[in-house]
């Protein structure tokens, strides 16, 4: 399916788990940041100490602002970065799922941990198949992708390389040694939960990377709110839950200065894209 110009759309499959997404990573930000204390009872396994939770759940709010406005558009090549982004974290997180299912509340007393836990489940086993099948579907309907329009600024592709860098490098090890937590992390994070921040930090380094690799600042505005977004609250995790956190640490430094220099990055991104927006509609009239 192409638009009359020749630039490919948005098919309808994709925007059904695009959807869907919207309404799991809100659910997942309720149960996770506004309940954080209480997955014991309301999630899909318990999650100590709360930060971790808080974590989480901003990072699902960021993903989730990142599917909504994706739904508002209507060409492949601005959602294309989203929703690999999206792609990328499923996948990890249903490695790191397969990898503890001893942790998850199967025969939890609670209905609602039980129910949290099946759901989880089926979840990251259905919608990762289901999005790489539409990836693919995508990738192959006729005529390129249109023409960038606004350049991508050295500066500010630097500081996104920089920062794409450190959180697949970061990811990455929690993934595959989660033990390291200590090394890299603020606070303490089991193996599951380890490997479920890494998923986030997998999937938002992935979105660096294909934000660099298009260079045009028009397809990266939606990646800059949810990136922008992200770190704010991460910063906010790091306030609301100061009692377990390791503060004069080499880890918590790093935390706070990635954190500010994604929030710094994405509302620089915004602007640039508002005002080269601005400028070309006048242009064009």
């Amino acid at each position: 399916m192409t638009d009359p110009h020749g630039a490919r759309v948005v098919l309808p499959g994709t925007r059904w788990l695009l959807r869907a997404f919207s309404v799991l990573t809100f659910l997942a930000f309720v149960s996770l940041f506004l309940m954080a204390a209480r997955t014991d009872r309301y999630f899909a396994w318990t999650i100590a100490p709360a930060a971790t939770a808080a974590f989480v759940g901003a990072a699902y709010a960021a993903g989730c602002l990142l599917v909504v406005l994706s739904l508002r558009e209507r060409w492949w090549s601005r959602v294309r970065v989203p929703f690999v982004t999206v792609l990328v974290f499923t996948v990890v997180t249903l490695a790191a799922t397969l990898l503890h299912l001893d942790r998850f509340h199967f025969a939890a007393p609670g209905v609602v941990a039980r129910a949290a836990a099946w759901f989880w489940v089926a979840v990251y086993v259905v919608v990762p198949p289901g999005m790489l099948l539409m990836l693919v579907a995508q990738e192959r309907l006729p005529q390129a992708d249109p023409p960038g329009r606004m350049p991508l600024p050295r500066g500010l592709a630097a500081v996104l390389g920089v920062q794409g860098a450190v959180f697949l490098a970061v990811g990455a090890v929690l993934f595959v040694a989660p033990g390291t937590e200590t090394a890299l992390w603020p606070w303490s994070l089991t193996p599951l939960t380890a490997r479920t921040v890494a998923a986030w930090l997998l999937a938002f380094g992935v979105g660096t990377v294909l934000a660099l690799r298009d260079r045009d600042l028009d397809r990266l505005e939606l990646a800059a709110v949810a990136y922008a977004v992200f770190g704010a609250l991460e910063v906010v995790v790091l306030l609301l839950y100061s009692d377990v956190v390791r503060w004069n640490s080499a880890a918590t430094y790093g935390y706070l200065a990635l954190a500010a220099s994604t929030v710094a990055g994405g509302g620089y991104a915004l602007r640039l894209t508002r005002a080269a927006g601005r400028t070309h509609a006048k242009a064009a009239t």
